[in-house]
């Protein structure tokens, strides 16, 4: 590198990390930002700023919905209490009036801005001891309060599962927020509370009793409406001390426990919170799915109700991940939320002076591409790194970097506190695949352009590649990303490939997948792109046929169906025995273009049959795998489905030397983009062209003669 070079390197640098301080200072500003429930001022949700001249908070920043209510409006639109006491109701303006209308107006806030009702009148638990405190959301409390009051708002059903960091009281808020529902919002709103333990349950329910027990019992009255004030404002029901009434709500709070199923059956319940659900064990026959069920079967999807599952991870394949997952996936009632360790404002430190900060920055961009650990008690400067993209402040890596010393091992780290919610869910194998070369495939993963089958004019045998078309539709389970293109004027030989991982017919088997690579531009040195896909359960013989259809429909490109499970009988597909030897031969009957494995110089001499599909076993997965990592570490095919990025975030190699997805998910995309992106790299010719439109000379015959004997 010559010193030109080298200054313009050493400036880029200074530039580079003199933006990080700058984003840092941005990331903080946010961080530290004003947030004032009793105002208003930075709460959440959308707001309005309204000045009332003489009222005690002359300034508030409003809820938008609240401003729909005819009292306010009217107030803000006089901007004075005298003025409205007036104008509009033609009375004197007196203290005892004046505070009628404050009164009323405060009511209708606690209806409608949680923050302020938490901040005013519920008291919790200080950490640490001492005398209770007021409710103050902290910032990932106000994160799932918004996804809350966005659902209740809408009069959409409250439905969430929270994947969490330690120590941020996801739990207290979820509790005082159903709380709120109960005191403000509806009367007979029951709620149920489910842990792990039976202490996890009375710990959630001790919230709702410090709050009941502070709570002024004229606000479970209308204004004006009599009552004692000497009167309970909670009492129990029946001898097991696990239910307790609000009498004047009319409204029931019950803790159960996964440990005893029966306590956690659920009736006439709307709000259910279960707590710790990653921890929850199969006891007494009873899994946690089943627990959940008995919980939650009687809540309508309605309005005002609210079922919450949170939990740290705890493992993979357990209910609790499955549920995240399918929430994450958009294909579940509830919505899937991640708190992470650096969203959380106690986990940061700060630095001495702005040299140590400026110095710690300069590391980290330095270090920025080195995997390299000194101890299993840190983390590598690429991982760090990473930490910054993702979001965290150079103050809450330095808390990292700190606490990681006191664990020994990444997953015993990131099962405390995650970093995302993928490495939340910690497994004991070695992961595959470099997580932050797959962030760099994500950018090309987009949602189909079409979605429909292909079809020919029957659906096996010689007909079913005949006339064949694409037709669109919801129902259909194949994904096109490009439909294939086709030139009269011009061929290109070795363009696509299609891929073919059998699964099962049952939803609970493997899935089924046929993966359509486009090669066109590798013949100038590019990359080949997945542009279509099938993805279900279907009987095999079926799943054959229809591989056959859409390979013939992408210009009868090369088929390469995994033939293991038609080799192996498993138990699932013992019924079809005898039909799935023949598969391959009946296909290759009709296509011709069908994959077959090369054969030794002893099985061409002895004219053995050839073998057709592509076999995985010991010898050939960790090739094909050993492909895949270099394709995606140097980011060397387009990926469409981010689906298949989940997969190889969570493919390892497991502690017998086998190669594997984790408990609880699956590899079946992965598996076509293995086999296939080898066999694209090393068994097929480069793409070529071939002009149509120009004749093709006949070859010369050659004459024999003595000479050229």
């Amino acid at each position: 590198m010559d010193t030109k070079e080298t200054k313009r390197t050493v400036k880029g640098n200074d530039y580079a990390i003199k933006q990080i301080i700058k984003e840092n200072e941005h990331r903080n500003d946010v961080i530290n930002a004003i947030f004032n429930p009793i105002t208003g001022e930075n709460s959440i949700l959308d707001r309005t700023e309204v000045f009332i001249e003489d009222f005690p908070i002359q300034h508030q920043w409003l809820p938008n919905s609240m401003l729909r209510v005819p009292l306010v409006q009217l107030i803000k639109k006089h901007g004075s209490i005298k003025a409205f006491l007036e104008k509009e109701l033609g009375v004197e303006c007196t203290q005892e009036e004046k505070h009628k209308v404050i009164e009323q107006f405060t009511r209708v806030r606690y209806k409608y801005d949680f923050c302020f009702w938490a901040a005013v009148l519920a008291f919790i638990k200080r950490k640490g001891g001492g005398s209770d405190v007021r409710f103050i959301l902290n910032r990932p409390q106000r994160k799932l309060v918004t996804v809350f009051e966005r659902m209740r708002l809408a009069g959409k059903p409250i439905r969430v599962i929270l994947l969490k960091a330690r120590q941020w009281g996801g739990s207290t808020a979820t509790q005082i927020y159903m709380a709120w529902l109960q005191l403000q919002h509806q009367v007979g709103l029951n709620s149920l509370i489910v842990g792990h333990q039976k202490d996890a349950s009375i710990e959630v329910k001790d919230m709702f009793d410090r709050l009941i027990n502070a709570y002024p019992i004229e606000l479970l009255y209308r204004m004006g409406e009599s009552y004692n004030a000497n009167e309970p404002k909670i009492v129990g029901v029946g001898q097991s001390g696990n239910i307790h009434r609000i009498p004047q709500c009319n409204c029931k709070i019950k803790i159960g426990t996964a440990e005893k199923p029966d306590s956690a059956r659920g009736g006439d319940y709307n709000l259910v919170h279960c707590t710790e659900v990653g921890l929850w064990k199969t006891t007494e026959g009873k899994t946690p799915d089943e627990i959940v069920r008995s919980a939650c079967s009687g809540i309508l999807l309605k309005a005002y109700t609210m079922i919450v599952y949170e939990s740290t991870a705890n493992g993979t394949g357990n209910f609790f991940q499955r549920e995240y997952d399918a929430a994450k996936k958009g294909i579940s009632q509830f919505f899937a939320l991640f708190i992470s360790w650096f969203e959380i404002e106690q986990y940061a430190i700060p630095f001495e002076n702005e040299t140590e900060k400026l110095e710690f920055a300069t590391r980290l961009y330095t270090n920025r591409e080195n995997d390299f650990t000194a101890s299993n008690r840190e983390e590598s400067g690429q991982y760090l790194y990473w930490l910054w993209k993702k979001g965290a402040t150079l103050e809450a890596i330095n808390w990292y970097v700190q606490e990681r010393s006191k664990y020994a091992d990444h997953g015993d780290m990131a099962s405390e506190y995650p970093s995302d919610d993928v490495e939340a869910f910690v497994h004991s194998g070695a992961r595959v695949f470099d997580k932050y070369k797959i962030e760099e495939l994500k950018p090309a993963c987009r949602p189909p352009r079409f979605v429909g089958e292909v079809y020919g004019d029957a659906q096996e045998g010689n007909d079913a590649l005949k006339n064949l078309r694409f037709t669109q539709g919801t129902q259909g389970l194949f994904s096109v990303w490009n439909l294939p293109d086709i030139s009269n004027t011009e061929k290109v030989t070795e363009r696509y490939l299609v891929v073919v991982d059998i699964g099962g017919r049952s939803k609970k088997a493997d899935w089924s997948v046929i993966t359509v690579f486009d090669r066109v531009f590798m013949a100038d040195g590019g990359k080949p792109i997945v542009v279509a896909q099938w993805y279900g359960h279907v009987d095999m013989d079926i799943l054959a046929w229809k591989a056959a259809q859409i390979a013939a429909f992408y210009d009868n490109a090369l088929l390469v169906i995994e033939s293991n499970t038609l080799e192996t009988k498993d138990k699932e597909r013992q019924v079809d025995g005898d039909l799935s030897h023949f598969i391959l031969n009946q296909i290759k009957e009709v296509y011709p273009n069908l994959y077959a494995r090369k054969q030794s110089e002893d099985d061409i001499k002895e004219g053995r049959p050839k073998k057709y599909g592509f076999h995985t076993n010991v010898s050939t997965k960790p090739m094909v795998i050993a492909t895949l990592i270099k394709v995606v570490r140097e980011n060397l095919y387009v990926e469409r489905d981010e689906r298949c990025l989940d997969e190889y975030l969570t493919y390892e190699r497991k502690k017998n030397g086998a190669y594997g997805a984790i408990v609880g998910k699956h590899d079946d995309l992965l598996m076509t983009r293995a086999i296939g992106l080898h066999i694209c790299f090393f068994e097929m010719d480069l793409p070529k062209f071939i002009d149509l439109t120009k004749p093709r000379m006949p070859k010369r015959k050659k004459v024999v003669s003595a000479a050229t004997m």
